[in-house]
C-alpha cells in the first residue's frame, strides 16, 4: 500500500475509533443526563403516556389526570386549582412543574429510583406505569377557612397555619390565585391563558405565603419581647419600661408615636406594651438589647436562611450592620427588617411550643403505586444542635402576654368561646416615604388544648392596595383576626 493511502486508511480508523468512543459515551455515560433533560420532548412525551400519581389532602387526591389526543395522552387536572394551587404549584406540558409538581415529579411520574422494582414488575407482567402519590400534611378544613378568609375580603394576601408540635402545615394559602387546570394542556388557548396570568398585574401566581418578603409590623413584637426577657433586659412583665411616649429614635430627633389613640403607653410595662401595641416600649427595648442580640434571636427562630418544606421559602431577615435608630425600629417590625408569612407563622409557633421551634414540613409520605411506602417525614427541631430558641421560662412569660393581648387588648378579634388564645396584631407602614403606600395588614395568633399544648399557630398577612376599605380600617386587628381566628377553629374543629 502506498504511502497516501495508507495514510487515508488511518485517518478513517481513527474517525471509525472516534465515533464509537463517542457513541459509547452518549449511550452508557450521557444516558441518564440525556434521559432527564427538560428539553427531551421524548421523556415528556413518555412521562405523559399514562396518569401521573397524585398529590393527597386528608386521604383524598386534589389532583388527577385526563386522556386527551395528541403526543401527551394525559394532562394534569386540579380539585379546587385556586385553593391548592400554593401547594400543588402546576404541571404544564408546554412549560414543565412548580412547587410540590416539581419537587416530586420522579415520585409522580413512576420515575423515582425507589420506584425501580415497580417499574420492572410492570415490564414483566405487562401492567402499565403507574406514577407514586404525594401525601402532605395540609388540613382541608383549615385550607378551606383561610382561602375563604382572604376571598371573602378580596384581598392580596397570605394565610400559613402550622403545628407547633410537629412542624406540619395545616393550610399554605394564597390570594389572588389561579387554578392550574387551566393551562395544563399544550393546545394554544390554554398557551394564552398561561401568558394572560403570568402578565397580571395582581401576580396570581406568586406565593405569596412563602416566596414574598414583607415588613412584618408590630407582630414582630412578640419576637423582640423574647430577646428582651431571653436576654435578661426585662425580669418583670409587669415592671415600668420607663420608655417615654411619642419616643425619640437614638441619635436623632424623629418621634415615633403609637396608633391606639388614649392608649396607657408612656412608660408602660412589657405585657401593656403588648397588650396595646406600644411602639415606645418596644423600640426601647429593641435600641438596649443592640443589633446582636436582636439578631441572634432572630435567627434561632429561623431568619436568615431558607426553609425547605421541602418546596423552597425565600429568607426572611434581620440585618447584619444596623445603626442605633435602624436597630430601634426592628423592635416593631419596620425598618429594613423582612419576613415571610411562613416565617412569622414560625415565631408563633414557637412561642406557642413553650419556646421549641420545630422544621415546618409540607409532605407527609410519599407512597408507591402499590400503596407502600416509600418515605415518611419525621418532625424535628428546626435547629437540632440548639432546639431550644428562647428557654420555657421566656416562651410562657410571652404566651401570658400574647393571651391577655387577646382577651384584654388589641388582639380581641381572635377570641373563641371557651378555648385559650394568644395573638398580636400588626401594621406594617412600607413605601418609598414609609407612608406613600396603604399598610400591610398582619396577624399571629395560636390556640390551646386544655393540656397546654398548642395544635394551631397562624400567621395572617393582608396587603389591602385593592381593597374599597379607608386607609383608616386597615389594622391587623381588624381584617387578619377574624381569618386566623376561623383557622384555628377549623383546626380544633369548634364554633364560636
Amino acid at each position: 500500500m502506498n504511502r497516501p493511502l495508507r495514510r487515508i486508511a488511518v485517518f478513517c480508523g481513527v474517525l471509525v475509533l472516534a465515533l464509537l468512543v463517542r457513541v459509547t459515551w452518549v449511550q452508557f455515560v450521557q444516558a441518564d443526563q440525556l434521559a432527564n433533560d427538560d428539553h427531551n420532548r421524548r421523556v415528556k412525551i413518555e412521562a405523559y403516556s399514562y396518569p401521573l400519581g397524585n398529590i393527597i389532602v386528608g386521604g383524598k387526591p386534589i389532583t388527577g389526570s385526563v386522556e386527551t389526543s395528541g403526543d401527551f395522552r394525559y394532562k394534569r387536572t386540579y380539585t379546587d386549582g385556586a385553593m391548592y394551587a400554593p401547594v400543588t404549584g402546576y404541571a404544564r406540558q408546554a412549560a414543565g412543574e412548580t412547587m410540590l409538581e416539581g419537587v416530586y415529579k420522579k415520585v409522580l411520574n413512576g420515575k423515582d429510583d425507589r420506584l425501580f422494582f415497580n417499574r420492572a414488575r410492570g415490564m414483566l407482567t405487562g401492567e402499565k406505569p403507574r406514577g407514586g402519590d404525594v401525601l402532605t400534611t395540609i388540613s382541608e378544613k383549615a385550607q378551606k377557612a383561610a382561602y375563604k378568609g382572604l376571598t371573602d375580603l378580596h384581598a392580596t394576601g397570605a394565610v400559613v397555619a402550622l403545628d407547633p408540635r410537629s412542624g406540619k402545615v395545616l393550610a399554605l394559602a394564597s390570594t389572588p390565585s389561579y387554578d392550574p387546570s387551566v393551562f395544563a394542556g399544550l393546545s394554544g388557548s390554554e398557551g394564552e391563558k398561561y401568558l394572560a396570568l403570568d402578565r397580571d398585574k395582581a401576580k396570581p401566581m406568586n406565593n405569596r405565603a412563602l416566596r414574598e418578603i414583607y415588613p412584618p409590623g408590630s407582630t414582630f413584637k412578640v419576637l423582640t419581647a423574647a430577646a428582651a426577657l431571653e436576654h435578661g433586659l426585662v425580669t418583670d412583665i409587669n415592671a415600668s419600661s420607663g420608655a417615654p411616649a411619642p419616643y425619640t429614635l437614638p441619635q436623632t430627633r424623629t418621634q415615633v408615636g403609637n396608633d391606639v389613640a388614649g392608649a396607657p403607653c408612656d412608660k408602660a410595662s412589657l405585657k401593656t406594651g403588648m397588650q396595646w401595641s406600644c411602639n415606645n416600649v418596644f423600640l426601647d427595648a429593641a435600641h438596649k438589647l443592640g443589633t446582636g442580640k436582636m439578631r441572634e434571636t432572630a435567627e434561632k427562630f429561623g431568619f436568615n436562611e431558607e426553609h425547605f418544606i421541602p418546596v423552597r421559602s425565600a429568607v426572611s431577615g434581620y440585618p447584619g450592620k444596623l445603626d442605633q435608630p435602624q436597630t430601634a425600629l426592628t423592635g416593631m417590625g419596620q425598618g429594613s427588617l423582612t419576613s415571610t408569612p411562613l416565617q412569622m407563622a414560625m415565631v408563633a409557633a414557637g412561642i406557642a411550643n413553650n419556646g421549641k421551634v420545630m422544621k415546618p414540613y409540607l409532605v407527609e409520605e410519599l407512597r408507591g403505586p402499590d400503596l407502600s411506602t416509600i418515605e415518611k417525614v419525621d418532625p424535628q427541631p428546626l435547629h437540632p444542635d440548639a432546639p431550644q430558641a428562647v428557654s420555657e421560662s421566656t416562651a410562657k412569660k410571652v404566651q401570658e402576654m400574647m393571651e391577655y393581648t387577646v382577651s384584654d387588648g388589641t388582639a380581641s378579634k381572635a377570641k373563641i368561646d371557651g378555648v385559650t388564645v394568644g395573638g398580636k396584631t400588626g401594621t406594617a407602614q412600607h413605601g418609598a416615604n414609609v407612608n406613600d403606600e396603604r399598610p400591610y395588614a398582619w396577624f399571629v395568633s395560636y390556640a390551646k388544648l386544655p393540656d397546654g399544648s398548642s395544635p394551631v399557630a397562624v400567621a395572617v398577612f393582608v396587603d389591602p392596595k385593592d381593597m374599597d376599605i379607608p386607609r383608616s380600617e386597615i389594622a391587623g386587628g381588624k381584617l387578619g383576626g377574624p381569618i386566623a381566628k376561623s383557622v384555628m377553629q377549623a383546626v380544633l374543629n369548634v364554633s364560636g
